[in-house]
């Protein structure tokens, strides 16, 4: 029994445990579907009832929508029936849907929402169709550029707006719709599909009046948009006369619909029954939500739909650009359209001219960017917002990337004055190399010269090649001049050394007479002769010493063999064999006869008879 009862009360405890856990949940999660069953502000006015705000608890309605959105707004004069018109099309009475009349207090001025949104199937997608009702235009105390900022917004928010007219439509009627007709003239007709920047509001324009006397309401809004003289040129006329041409030319994005008042008691709808109103009233309502349902389509922004985080990002930045100046304009709205759209073909413009590695030559540099700029625009031409206002994101495309542009050129001219100055730097090092030769080599010199020249004109590119070219043939004129100076006085003191040296071979060495009366001839050719018949100037330009001078250059340079390079491993080598041939090559050979004139060493001598 006690552990009965003590089971007992654990499931008690236990089950209020999980109660309290799900009433915390439901509290911190999404909102009960029966507390979104009401109208929500999204956009209210600030203190100054000149510019808008937004309000987070129509946000939140909105965030939690992941289906495609498409909003069904109405706009119309101040107490013309829009919030009953929106009750109707929701089939909700006036107690618990929008406020009507006097009805509605402070707190409901700006921009409402239905909190449930109605779900439809368009095209065999799932849409949830968001209401949305406005404050009317014309109400006491607030400006016209308030009207325009909550028209613009809910031009632009709305993919069908019901334009709600009692009895006819004026003059101030269609100047309201200048806004909306830049809006239209701007983003209507845009290429359809992928590409498509955004889809302005299908105009619903909806007459509530009883007798058209024989017209249809079509006609009526036909007439309305026909010009009208203006003999004098009143400035007024003429600006209506513009909008009424370009609603003419939207004419397939329009339509009309008439609806007959419901009672002739209008302050007692709201406490009416379907069967109290007027039959015709009950059948054109009916024909209107069929109207409604069949041209309402899923909100559609740089080519895509937008569910409820998308849509109030978009919002956001609509409300942004309303408010940017005083009064709002179409170009602040596209601007904000293009932004991404420029950030787009900018990035595409460098991706392009990132790929070419720096430095390069300048034309080379300007060909690129003439097409990469061409490729830009052609992709900014197919995607960006607007009709006039988009030459403004134009322009700001084509400083961007003027922009950029530059600093390619300061980068590469940086980058070509960077190479250029490291080949500069080597051909400087060779040629100050090539001046201090142990061997001094004309032919060797040219190589070097004219491979450092060529290098250089091969890999040094851009826009300091020009300047450097210059540095270089000075350089390079000045080493040649200064090697050909030194070339004749090193290679006549390398002779006269090299004449005395084998002279000192011949004579002690290797012992080879021949060698050092060649030796001895040079030198006293070098010393003697040359000092008494030419000058040091003159023996340079005699044949003699061209002879001398090719002789020399065939012995030290060739492609083959470098003897500046080599001389010292050379030299060691010819010592080693002079050395293994002195020391072993001569018992061999010393009963041999030599066929040419030694000297006669100390062995030989012994050798001979002594005599007595």
């Amino acid at each position: 029994m006690g552990r009965g009862r003590w089971a007992s009360g654990i499931r008690a405890a236990a089950l209020v445990l999980l109660a309290v856990a799900a009433a915390a949940g439901a509290a911190a999660g999404d909102p009960d579907p029966d507390e979104l069953e009401r109208a929500f502000p999204i956009v209210e006015p600030d203190h100054g009832h000149t510019k808008l705000r937004l309000s987070e608890q129509g946000l939140e309605a909105i965030r939690r929508i992941e289906t495609p959105i498409a909003v069904v707004g109405v706009i119309g004069p101040y107490r013309s029936g829009k919030s009953f018109l929106l009750n109707q099309l929701l089939s909700l009475s006036c107690d618990k849907g929008f406020g009507v009349g006097h009805m509605r207090d402070t707190k409901t001025k700006g921009i409402w929402i239905w909190g449930t949104p109605v779900e439809m199937d368009v095209d065999g997608s799932k849409v949830s169709v968001i209401y949305l009702d406005t404050e009317g235009f014309e109400s006491v105390g607030k400006s016209n550029v308030y009207d325009d900022r909550i028209f613009a917004l809910a031009t632009v928010l709305s993919s069908v707006l019901i334009y709600n007219l009692p009895e006819t439509v004026r003059e101030a009627d269609i100047s309201r719709l200048s806004f909306a007709i830049e809006i239209a003239e701007e983003f209507y007709g845009r290429v359809k599909g992928q590409d498509v920047a955004f889809e302005p509001a299908k105009l619903l324009w909806l007459i509530q009046r009883d007798f058209l006397q024989g017209k249809s309401v079509q006609q009526m809004v036909n007439e309305a948009l026909q010009r009208v003289p203006n003999d004098n040129g009143d400035k007024y006329i003429d600006e209506v006369n513009q909008i009424r041409d370009s609603l003419a030319v939207m004419g397939n994005n329009s339509t009309a619909f008439s609806l007959p008042q419901p009672h002739l008691q209008r302050t007692k709808l709201c406490d009416m029954e379907d069967k109290e109103l007027e039959p015709l009233y009950v059948k054109r309502r009916e024909q209107l939500k069929q109207l409604v349902s069949s041209i309402v389509k899923p909100k559609i922004v740089q080519g895509r739909t937008l569910n409820g985080k998308d849509f109030v990002s978009f919002l956001q930045q609509i409300l942004e650009a309303l408010n940017k100046g005083e009064i709002p304009s179409t170009g602040s709205l596209v601007e904000i359209f293009n932004k991404a759209i420029l950030d787009r073909c900018l990035k595409a413009y460098r991706e392009k001219m990132d790929g070419l590695g720096l430095p390069v030559p300048v034309d080379k540099l300007q060909k690129l960017h003439e097409m990469a700029n061409g490729d830009a625009r052609i992709l900014f031409d197919k995607q960006h917002f607007g009709k006039h206002h988009a030459a403004q994101s134009a322009l700001k495309l084509e400083d961007d990337i003027k922009k950029v542009y530059r600093n390619l050129l300061l980068a590469n001219e940086y980058q070509s004055s960077k190479l250029c100055e490291a080949r500069f730097s080597e051909c400087e090092d060779k040629m100050d190399h090539l001046q201090v030769l142990k061997l001094p080599s004309m032919a060797k010199f040219n190589a070097g010269f004219t491979h450092c020249n060529q290098s250089f004109v091969k890999e040094c590119v851009g826009p300091a090649k020009e300047s450097y070219e210059r540095r270089m043939s000075k350089m390079l004129a000045k080493s040649r001049a200064l090697f050909i100076k030194e070339y004749n006085n090193k290679l006549f003191n390398w002779l006269v050394t090299f004449s005395l040296v084998m002279v000192v071979i011949g004579r002690f060495v290797i012992k080879f007479f021949l060698l050092e009366i060649a030796a001895w001839v040079m030198f006293i050719f070098l010393e003697t002769y040359t000092r008494m018949f030419w000058s040091a100037e003159s023996l340079y330009y005699n044949p003699a010493w061209h002879i001398i001078v090719s002789s020399w250059e065939t012995i030290v340079y060739s492609p083959i063999l470098d003897l500046d390079r080599w001389a010292v491993p050379i030299v060691i080598m010819l010592l080693f064999g002079v050395l293994y041939w002195r020391c072993f090559g001569g018992r061999r050979k010393r009963g041999r006869g030599s066929l040419l004139p030694l000297y006669k060493n100390s062995y030989n001598s012994s050798r001979r008879s002594r005599s007595d």
